[in-house]
């Protein structure tokens, strides 16, 4: 069973102020969902594999193979502005 206290410690450690009233509401709904979990852990799971992702997904990334690069002009001809070989965009502090 969480106590009051319990609760108000928990509050106190997301930064969340609780009413007394409250606490004992949470304090209560608190206690009910740890309840759930107990009942959870008395389930035998033991022919039971352990389930990363519902779908059975596989390593869907390609091999890293370098490629070329564009050249240098063909970039610069999409910038609106240029400066030094570079694209110019604005100062931002």
């Amino acid at each position: 069973m969480i106590t009051k206290e319990q609760v108000e410690h928990i509050g106190w450690l997301a930064r969340v102020n609780i009413d007394e009233e409250d606490a004992f509401e949470f304090a209560s709904e608190l206690s009910t969902v740890l309840d759930y979990f107990g009942q959870l852990d008395e389930v035998d799971t033991s022919d039971v594999k352990p389930t990363y992702h519902v779908a059975d997904v596989i390593n869907v990334f390609r091999e890293d193979k370098p490629t070329g690069s564009l050249k240098q002009n063909d970039v610069l001809a999409n910038a609106e502005e240029v400066q030094e070989g570079y694209i110019k965009t604005p100062k931002i502090i």
